[in-house]
C-alpha cells in the first residue's frame, strides 16, 4: 500500500487528495481485528499473564514447553486448568483464568514472529473449545455480570479504572479469541476444525446450554452499563464480541447475498441482475469537492467570501447550457453553493442542536469557492454501472395518469389492460415491465396482509427456525432498550461529542489507575482514547447494519420493527452529527502506535517512544476501521430513509444536504456511492436554487445511482414530493409491524378465534388451580371486595 503525506496534505487541496485503497469486507484483517481488542494501557498485562501461565505450567510439565507438547498433554493440561477454574478463592480463579488467556494469546513466549503468535492462538483456541472451555467461561461471565458487590463497588467510586474490571476483561478477551479465531476460515483447515466450527456457530445460535442465545447476554450487559448500574463493564470488548458472533451466527454480506438468492428462488422470483457486492467493488472514485480549503481561510472577511461566492456562481451559470459531462474534468469541480446553502447549513445546525436533546451543538466549516480549474480530464467509463429497477407501483402510477389523460377513467391496479391508449404508451409500459423488480418484502407484505384477512382459512403460517428468527424473538420484548441503549454509547464514542455531566463513561476499560504524570504519557493516553472511541464506533456500526440487513432478509416487518425504534431514539440526527465534522481527518486519523499493538508488542522490545514517533502514527494512507464505520453509518441512514419520505424529510429538515456534501471529499467509491444516494432521494424537497448550484453532483448521481424509471428525483415533480401528513405514514407501519408481531409472536389463550364455552353448568363446573394463599385470605377477601361493597340494584337493572 502506498505511503502519502500525512492528512492535512489532503486537506490543502481536496481535489489532490488520492485514491483510497479501501477494500470493504465483513472485518479488518485477522491481526488487527485481534489487536484492536487490547488498549495500550493493558499492556502490561501480557506479563502477567505470560507469569501465570508459566508458574502453573513448571509444576505440571517438567522440562518442556506448550509447543513441544503432544495434543493429548495438552488437552490433559488445559482440562486440569479448567477443573481449578471451579475453586472458591477469587484470586486463585483469575491466575486459572490469565493462564487460559496466555493459551489463547497464542502462547507469545514460545514463539519467534507474528504469523506463528497468530498460528498458535488459533490453534490453540480450537483446542480450548473442544475441552469445553467456552461454555466455564460462560458460566464465570454470568457470575461476574451479576455481582452485586462489584457493582455497587464501581458506583461509590469517584474514578472508574482498569483495575475495577480485571475479571470481566479477562473473560471477555478469552471468549472474544475463541469466537474470532474459530471464525475465521482457511483452506487448509483439517476437517475436525470445520466440524468445531459449526458445532460453535449452533451453540451460539440455538441457546444449547442456556434458556437464551448468547447475544441476549451481551446485550443485556450494554443495557446495564447504560442504566448506569453497572459504569465498571469494559463496553469495549462487549461490543466487539456481540460484533463478533452476530457475524459468526448470522453471517457476513457475502453470505447475505447468497441467502437472498436462495430466498428469491424459494418463492419463485427471477435471480438478480447483478452482484452488488460486484458492482460497488468495480467502481472508481469521483473526484472531490474542491469548495473547502484550509480550515485557516475559512476566517476570511465576510465581504471577500461573497465576491468570491458571487464570481464563482456566475462562472458556474455561463457554463451550465454547455455542460457535458463527458468533457469535465469530474463531477464537482467548481461547484460550489450559493449563499443560501451557506445559510441553511448554519440554520441545519441550529435545528440538530435546538430539536433534539440527545446531540450537542458542533463546528461547521462554511463551504468556499474552488481553485482554478486544471485542465486535466478523465474518461468515464461507458454504460451505467446498475440495471433500472421499477416497481409495480411505479407502473400502475403510470398508467392512472396515461388512462386519466387519454381516456377519462382509470383501471385500478390494471396494468394489462391497454386498449384506446396510444402505441407510444403500450411500448412504454412494456419497457416498464422489461424491468419490473419484485423484491422479496413486496411478496412477504402481501403474505402478510392475507394472513391478516383470512387468518382462519390459511391457518397458521409456518416459521422456520432460522439462527435469525430465534434472535429476533429473543430480542422482540426488550428491543427498543437495546436501541437506545446502543445509541447512547455511539453517542458518547463520537467525535463530535462533548463532555456532559449526565453522559455515560465508556473509558472505564482504558484508563489507568495512575493518571499520567509527563508530555509522553499523556499523549500516549490520549491516542489510546481515541483509538478506543474509534473502535466502539465501528463495532456498533457493524452490529446495527448486519441486524438490520438480516432481519430485512428474514422478514420486512422485523426490519422495519428495528429501524422504527433507531428512528424514535433519533439516529438520524445522530448520524448527521457525526458526519458533521472534518471526515477527511477523521479517516486519516493516526489514532494508533504501531509498535505497541498486539502481537508485535509481545515479541519485540519496546523502543523508547518519543513525541515524534506517536505523533507520526503508522504508515498507512488511511484508518481501515474509521473508513468501515463512515460507510456503515452512511449504509445504515439510507436504510432507514429509503422509501420513507417521512424519514427523508427529516433529512431536509436537519439539513444535511451540505453535511454530506462536504464527505464526498473522500475519494473512495463506496462511500460516495452512499452519500450520493442520500442526496438523490432528497433533491426534490431542496429547491430549484439547490439543483441548480449543484449540477455536478447531479451528474454524479446520474452516473452512479441505481435509476428508478419514472422516478423525477431531478425535477421535483413527483407526487411524493408533495407534504403529505408523514406522521400518518409512519403510525400506519406501526399499525402493521404490531399486527405482525402479535399474530406471529403472541400467543394468548384468550384469543379472539379460541372457541367459547356458553354452557353455565360447564363453566361452573371447571375446576381451577388457585395459589396456596388464596385459601388463607380467601375470608378477608369476601368481607372487602363482596360484602363491604354497597350494590345499587335499581342501577344495575337500568343499566341492563
Amino acid at each position: 500500500m502506498g505511503v502519502p503525506a500525512p492528512s492535512s496534505y489532503c486537506l490543502i487541496g481536496s481535489v489532490d487528495c488520492p485514491n483510497l485503497e479501501f477494500e470493504y469486507g465483513d472485518a479488518d484483517e485477522h491481526g488487527a481485528e485481534l489487536s484492536e481488542l487490547y488498549s495500550y494501557t493493558e499492556n502490561p498485562e501480557f506479563t502477567i499473564n505470560r507469569h501465570c501461565f508459566e508458574e502453573d505450567f513448571r509444576t505440571q510439565v517438567q522440562g518442556r514447553g506448550w509447543l513441544e507438547l503432544e495434543e493429548t498433554s495438552q488437552k490433559a493440561y488445559i482440562m486440569r486448568l479448567l477443573n481449578r477454574l471451579e475453586v472458591v478463592n477469587r484470586e486463585q480463579r483469575l491466575k486459572v483464568a490469565r493462564a487460559i488467556l496466555y493459551l489463547a494469546q497464542g502462547t507469545f513466549g514460545e514463539c519467534d514472529t507474528e504469523a506463528d503468535i497468530l498460528h498458535w492462538s488459533r490453534y490453540n483456541s480450537f483446542l480450548l473449545y473442544q475441552m469445553g472451555t467456552f461454555t466455564a467461561f460462560l458460566e464465570l461471565l454470568h457470575m461476574e455480570t451479576d455481582n452485586s458487590q462489584a457493582c455497587s463497588s464501581a458506583l461509590r467510586k469517584p474514578a472508574i479504572s482498569l483495575a475495577d474490571s480485571t475479571e470481566l476483561r479477562v473473560l471477555l478477551s478469552v471468549m472474544y479469541l475463541m469466537v474470532e479465531n474459530i471464525r475465521l476460515e482457511r483452506e487448509t483447515d483439517p476437517s475436525g476444525w470445520r466440524a468445531a466450527r459449526e458445532t460453535f456457530r449452533t451453540e451460539l445460535s440455538f441457546a444449547v446450554h442456556s434458556e437464551e442465545p448468547f447475544v441476549l447476554l451481551l446485550f443485556s450487559m450494554i443495557t446495564k452499563f447504560c442504566s448506569g448500574l453497572a459504569p465498571h463493564f469494559p463496553m469495549k470488548k462487549v461490543l466487539l464480541l456481540l460484533w463478533k458472533v452476530v457475524l459468526f451466527t448470522l453471517g457476513g454480506f457475502e453470505i447475505l447475498q447468497n441467502l437472498k438468492i436462495q430466498k428469491r428462488a424459494e418463492f419463485g422470483l427471477p435471480p438478480l441482475a447483478e452482484d452488488s457486492i460486484q458492482v460497488v467493488r468495480s467502481m472508481r472514485a469521483a473526484s472531490p469537492p474542491s469548495y473547502t480549503l484550509d480550515l485557516g481561510e475559512s476566517q476570511m472577511a465576510p465581504q471577500t467570501s461573497k465576491q468570491r461566492g458571487r464570481r464563482g456562481r456566475k462562472q458556474l451559470l455561463t457554463k451550465q447550457d454547455s455542460l457535458d459531462i463527458y468533457n469535465e474534468r469530474d463531477l464537482f469541480k467548481n461547484e460550489e453553493p450559493p449563499p443560501e446553502e451557506e445559510e441553511e447549513a448554519g440554520e441545519g445546525e441550529s435545528t440538530l442542536d435546538g430539536e433534539l436533546d440527545l446531540l450537542e451543538r458542533g463546528p461547521m466549516v462554511p463551504p468556499l469557492p474552488s481553485q482554478t480549474p486544471t485542465t486535466e480530464r478523465v474518461t468515464f467509463p461507458k454504460g451505467l454501472p446498475w440495471a433500472p429497477k421499477v416497481r409495480q407501483k411505479d407502473i400502475e402510477h403510470f398508467l392512472e395518469i396515461s388512462r386519466n389523460k387519454f381516456i377519462g377513467f382509470t383501471l385500478g391496479q390494471d396494468t394489462d389492460t391497454l386498449v384506446g391508449l396510444p402505441r407510444p404508451i403500450h411500448e412504454s409500459v412494456k419497457t416498464l415491465k422489461q424491468h419490473k423488480y419484485i423484491s422479496i418484502s413486496d411478496i412477504q407484505i402481501k403474505n402478510e396482509e392475507e394472513l391478516e384477512k383470512c387468518p382462519m382459512s390459511l391457518g397458521e403460517e409456518e416459521v422456520q427456525e432460522t439462527p435469525c428468527e430465534i434472535l429476533y424473538q429473543a430480542m422482540l420484548y426488550n428491543l427498543p432498550q437495546y436501541m437506545i441503549a446502543l445509541l447512547k454509547i455511539l453517542l458518547a464514542a463520537a467525535p463530535t461529542s462533548k463532555a456532559k455531566t449526565d453522559s455515560i463513561n465508556i473509558l472505564a476499560d482504558v484508563l489507568p489507575e495512575e493518571m499520567p504524570i509527563t508530555v509522553l504519557q499523556s499523549m500516549k493516553l490520549g491516542i489510546d482514547v481515541n483509538r478506543h472511541k474509534e473502535i466502539i464506533v465501528k463495532s456498533i456500526s457493524a452490529v446495527l447494519l448486519l441486524l438490520l440487513k438480516h432481519f430485512k432478509l428474514n422478514h420486512i416487518y422485523q426490519f422495519e420493527y428495528v429501524s422504527q425504534h433507531l428512528v424514535f431514539a433519533n439516529c438520524i440526527p445522530l448520524i448527521l452529527k457525526f458526519f458533521n465534522q472534518n471526515i477527511l481527518s477523521y479517516i486519516t486519523a493516526k489514532n494508533s502506535i504501531s509498535v505497541l499493538d498486539y502481537p508485535s508488542c509481545t515479541i519485540h522490545d519496546l523502543p523508547d517512544l518519543t513525541a515524534e514517533s506517536l505523533e507520526a502514527g503508522d504508515n498507512n494512507q488511511f484508518c481501515w476501521r474509521n473508513l468501515f464505520s463512515c460507510i456503515n453509518l452512511l449504509r445504515l441512514l439510507n436504510k432507514l430513509t429509503k422509501w420513507k419520505h417521512s424519514r427523508t424529510m427529516m433529512l431536509v429538515v436537519f439539513k444535511s444536504a451540505p453535511i454530506l456534501k462536504r464527505a464526498l471529499k473522500v475519494k473512495q467509491a463506496m462511500l460516495q456511492l452512499y452519500v450520493l444516494k442520500l442526496l438523490k432521494i432528497q433533491t426534490k424537497y431542496l429547491g430549484r436554487q439547490w439543483r441548480k448550484s449543484n449540477m455536478k453532483t447531479m451528474s454524479a448521481i446520474y452516473q452512479k445511482v441505481r435509476h428508478r424509471m419514472n422516478d423525477d428525483w431531478a425535477y421535483g415533480n413527483d407526487i411524493d414530493a408533495r407534504p403529505w401528513d408523514f406522521q400518518a405514514e409512519e403510525c400506519t407501519l406501526r399499525a402493521n409491524i404490531e399486527a405482525f408481531n402479535s399474530r406471529r409472536y403472541d400467543r394468548p389463550q384468550d384469543s379472539e378465534f379460541a372457541p367459547v364455552d356458553n354452557c353455565l353448568q360447564s363453566v361452573l363446573g371447571q375446576k381451577l388451580e388457585l395459589p396456596e394463599d388464596f385459601y388463607y385470605s380467601y375470608e378477608l377477601w369476601l368481607e372487602r371486595e363482596v360484602f363491604s361493597q354497597p350494590i345499587c340494584w335499581e342501577e344495575l337493572l337500568q343499566s341492563h
